[in-house]
């Protein structure tokens, strides 16, 4: 027999179903209650952090917000990369100094045991190489400790929403950190030699093969060999389309 009977849209629950469900959920640890009650909209939260005090203080700022659910702590790496894997969360808010451990290799290893988990660092270290590792390693976000628990709590919002944030103290810097850690871009026609490249960064930008002679001290046979040999491996039929195609790609702008 269905014990739940619909009154409008709510489900009632009878009263020895109540007093079970109450029982069960006060023999849970705090973490699992939060785990079991948080709607399934709201975004889960797992803390690492080796001083309880840092993981208290952020907790309780993300406990008053509404749609976040702390389901967590850890306060090593291996406990870390375990509760990570035991709960799945949308967000694992991690200082990489996690006692024995002071590298950002536990980063990795989240990415790889969870790799639906958005990384958010909260660190005191204010430094490039280890802002750069953190991002190269898979974090979504970078905040200095000491940063306004507003801002905290807007960082997990935003790293769980799939973009990324940095603290105000490293963002005037963030985009050179950024291309530094992920590289430069990959060439767009990685079918051309170095040589045939230079030529077509030329046609690109509308110099005249004999312009593109002088800039590249050849004759202008071997250049015009150079460009017939890109215009073949583009797949284009003249000038203009290789010219549309290369700005297409980014190149010729500068």
């Amino acid at each position: 027999m269905n014990n739940h009977a619909s009154i409008g849209n709510t489900a009632r629950i009878w009263p020895s179903e109540r007093r079970d469900q109450r029982r069960t959920a006060s023999l849970l640890p705090d973490h699992r209650r939060a785990e079991e009650n948080a709607d399934p909209g709201w975004v889960t939260v797992l803390l690492a952090d080796s001083q309880p005090s840092i993981r208290y203080r952020v907790r309780s700022a993300l406990e008053n917000v509404s749609g976040i659910a702390v389901i967590g702590e850890a306060a090593t790496a291996n406990s870390t990369i375990a509760e990570t894997f035991r709960h799945r969360p949308d967000v694992l808010i991690i200082d990489p100094q996690l006692g024995e451990t002071v590298t950002v290799d536990v980063i990795s290893r989240v990415s790889r045991v969870a790799p639906e988990t958005r990384v958010l660092v909260l660190s005191a270290v204010d430094d490039d190489t280890a802002i750069r590792s953190a991002i190269q390693a898979g974090a979504r976000g970078y905040l200095i400790k000491g940063a306004d628990l507003d801002q905290v709590v807007r960082g997990v919002q935003v790293v769980a929403a799939g973009e990324a944030i940095v603290g105000k103290a490293i963002a005037g810097r963030f985009s050179a950190l950024l291309r530094s850690a992920l590289g430069p871009e990959p060439y767009p026609f990685p079918q051309l030699t170095s040589r045939e490249r230079e030529v077509l960064d030329r046609i690109a930008a509308g110099k005249s093969n004999a312009a593109i002679a002088r800039d590249l001290a050849l004759a202008q046979k071997t250049i015009s060999n150079r460009v017939s040999a890109v215009f073949g491996k583009l797949g284009v039929a003249d000038r203009a389309q290789a010219i549309v195609l290369a700005r297409d790609a980014g190149l010729g702008r500068g």
